[in-house]
């Protein structure tokens, strides 16, 4: 995954946690220090600020325009990064909740979660 798509996931990937609720103290604020940083970086783009905004009211809308804002500014630097990726490794345990509909896979063989993905098994 480029870094201005990882960086839009983790956005995307927090804002939904913060509207279901999921959102720990700890996750809001490593949210909120992704946000400052690309904020400062986007200081001079309010359409791309408001794009961040759309996506926290709405964290199902499209964000190829904010992958592409990021991409054309070169917002996206090792501070972004490291903020994104702080994000989505304390979101991991969430994330993995919501996306299988908190049933418990503990014991499971070849569990593929996800859409548009393609999976192959052989078991012995």
């Amino acid at each position: 995954m480029d870094p201005a798509t990882l960086v839009v996931q983790a956005l995307v990937t927090g804002a939904a946690a913060g509207l279901s609720g999921a959102a720990s103290a700890t996750v809001t604020d490593s949210y909120r220090a992704l946000k400052e940083a690309l904020s400062n970086r986007l200081s001079g783009r309010p359409g791309a600020l408001e794009q961040i905004g759309a996506l926290e009211r709405r964290p199902t809308a499209p964000a190829e325009g904010l992958v592409r804002e990021l991409v054309v500014t070169g917002a996206v630097d090792t501070e972004v990064m490291e903020h994104a990726q702080r994000l989505l490794v304390l979101l991991a345990p969430a994330v993995a909740h919501l996306s299988t509909g908190g049933i418990d896979l503990s014991q499971a063989k070849g569990v593929q979660v996800g859409h548009g993905t393609t999976q192959n098994n052989t078991f012995h």
